[in-house]
């Protein structure tokens, strides 16, 4: 019987160890993927075309304004850094564009460290975390969302073949460990299994 006991124990504190030890690396790959990231976040008023189509015209605009500043060969807090000079303008950008498409919805824009539910764009995955982001609310906000990274810079991507470019992906691993890179643009199913631990243990 105390044989049996010494083998449960054992088996308890095993996976215990073995919890633990899942948990600290996907604790460590998700707040290093955080603070590698700069996220820009743009909310639709609604579901419905209109609102989706001005959203994305908001984005078209606001990404025109973010060409004329300088994304690159450049540290995250000096992209945060940017972002926060520039907040005044693109607030007054999405209001205007939203006048000239004939609505009135508020506009409210924020940056700071926002959750972000598992998110695609191109051919890389971002697993679910807390990200720092610029976020701009069209109106309800509670519409379909688009997002792109400003650091390292892949907003000016055109993602219509759903593929990153190689400078972008050269910026990606400048900027990323080589465990992080794999994780979020590998598909393998050993890469697929870390990316769902680390989706769990991010909650």
């Amino acid at each position: 019987m105390k044989k049996i006991k010494y083998i449960i124990i054992i088996f308890i504190l095993l996976c215990s160890f073995i919890l633990l030890t899942i948990s600290s690396y996907a604790n460590t790959i998700s707040k290093s993927l955080s603070n590698n990231f700069l996220r820009l976040h743009i909310l639709a008023n609604s579901d419905s075309k209109k609102d989706q189509d001005l959203k994305l015209k908001v984005r078209d605009n606001i990404l025109e304004y973010m060409n004329t500043l300088t994304f690159e060969n450049i540290s995250k807090n000096d992209a945060i850094s940017i972002v926060q000079k520039n907040i005044n303008n693109f607030q007054n950008i999405a209001e205007k564009t939203i006048k000239e498409e004939g609505y009135s919805y508020p506009i409210k824009i924020e940056l700071g460290n926002f959750y972000f539910p598992t998110k695609i764009y191109g051919n890389i995955s971002l697993p679910a975390g807390f990200y720092d982001a610029l976020k701009i609310e069209i109106g309800e906000a509670v519409g379909q969302n688009w997002w792109c990274s400003l650091f390292p810079p892949l907003c000016f991507v055109d993602i219509s073949s759903g593929v990153i470019d190689e400078e972008s992906t050269e910026e990606l691993k400048e900027n990323l460990s080589e465990e992080e890179f794999s994780i979020i643009t590998n598909d393998s199913e050993t890469i697929k299994l870390k990316f769902k631990l680390i989706e769990i243990f991010s909650k």
